[in-house]
């Protein structure tokens, strides 16, 4: 399976094929975001295919196919060739905000093309790969902090000025214990944990006294960004937030730094794991938006490893549970009574057209999509708006006619 570490050689492939991994896994995240064609989980590839064999990968279907395929043409064996004509793809005014989820700066101009609401989801474990491609904690123990947050605001400012003035949500570093340890120097900072999904990470990584120095960089990295770059198009979101009291202290952090939510600087809570449902009510007191993590939270709601290919198979894994919808539709229930917005930046809507329409009549305020699949959603998010203003003015119609 991939590793954080391997997306520079990912970049440059021309398709990724793995023994391991579901459908949220990091090959697929990474191999949406770069257009790449990729099948995940098939248990044998690396036995199967041999170094100097030509294959063709159908990412679209997950097949693989032995020898060059060639790609027929609409208007093969005709005479007459058809006269090219270009078109530009119809994208629907929403009511809905409908952002994109990028992780790689070195795309960030071509993916500001797309008529988006800006960025829902920019992951900051990413820039610690491109950028710097070391142990947070290796770099700051060598006494290169400063550059460190150099690096860290290098690549998250070129996000913004791509996008600007259109807001970019960056998540803070949400890196698995195993995979931190595959980072040069992160062995030596790294525990084994036997379940890493449902370990150290997020939130409780800021706390901890041996990581603390490392995500107080990421916030001054944020804090450079604005404020000498000027580029106050930049949010901040917090992954796996589990507990108020670590929420508390996080705060403390950032205003140490000199960052305070306001009317230009909006602090997100991924919604990810169950506790952040059942207490919805207590965590709108320390953010303004919520952004639900459907991969997690429905690895969490179902006890479904999000990694697992064989529960995949199985239909396990799976946003569409009733359960997880049930965990949506009370988050936003409770968010807005609260006056707060929730959107949704997992794999979900660009994935199952039904599960965005359900977003829709759920009154979800922003929905973030790779970038891949915009369009087309866009569409399905204008046509489940639609459906809603008809049900609505049917069922006022009836009640005026009784």
């Amino acid at each position: 399976m991939t590793m954080p570490d391997m997306v520079p050689a990912m970049s440059r492939a021309a398709a990724i094929v793995t023994d391991e991994g579901g459908m949220t896994c990091h090959a697929a995240i990474i191999s949406r975001e770069l257009g790449t064609p990729c099948v995940v989980g098939t248990g044998n590839a690396t036995e199967i295919l041999k170094d100097g064999m030509d294959v063709t990968v159908d990412g679209t279907t997950g097949t693989v196919y032995k020898g060059i395929l060639k790609k027929a043409s609409p208007d093969e064996g005709n005479s007459q060739a058809a006269t090219p004509v270009a078109a530009a793809e119809y994208v629907p005014i929403t009511g809905t905000k409908v952002m994109v989820n990028m992780s790689m700066p070195a795309k960030a101009e071509e993916i500001a093309k797309l008529q988006c609401d800006g960025v829902g989801l920019m992951r900051s474990e990413f820039l610690f790969t491109n950028y710097i491609g070391e142990h947070p904690c290796a770099v700051i123990e060598e006494g290169r902090a400063d550059e460190l947050i150099d690096k860290l605001a290098e690549g998250i400012a070129k996000v913004c000025r791509a996008f600007y003035p259109r807001p970019i949500t960056l998540r803070t570093s949400d890196f698995k214990t195993n995979e931190y340890r595959d980072m040069k120097g992160g062995a030596d900072y790294e525990p084994n944990e036997d379940n890493p999904m449902i370990g150290w990470r997020g939130c409780s990584r800021y706390v901890s006294d041996s990581y603390r120095e490392a995500f107080m960089c990421e916030l001054k990295a944020i804090k450079k960004v604005r404020d000498e770059m000027g580029l106050k198009n930049l949010n901040m979101m917090l992954p796996f937030v589990r507990t108020i009291e670590e929420v508390e202290d996080i705060t403390d952090m950032m205003r140490s730094v000199g960052l305070r939510r306001g009317k230009d600087f909006k602090l997100y809570f991924m919604a990810e794991i169950p506790v952040n449902i059942f207490m919805a009510d207590k965590f709108c007191e320390y953010c303004d938006w919520f952004s639900i993590g459907s991969n997690d939270l429905t690895q969490l709601v179902m006890g479904s490893d999000r990694d697992s290919d064989i529960l995949g198979h199985m239909g396990y894994f799976d946003e569409r549970n009733e359960g997880v919808k049930r965990a949506i539709a009370q988050l936003i229930k409770v968010a807005h009574e609260h006056g707060k917005h929730v959107s949704i930046c997992g794999q979900g809507p660009s994935v199952y057209p039904e599960f965005t329409e359900f977003l829709v009549e759920q009154g979800i305020d922003c929905i973030s999509l790779n970038p891949d699949t915009f369009a087309k959603t866009k569409r399905i998010i204008a046509s489940a708006e639609q459906r809603v203003i008809l049900r609505d003015l049917r069922n006022l119609r009836t009640k005026f006619l009784e």
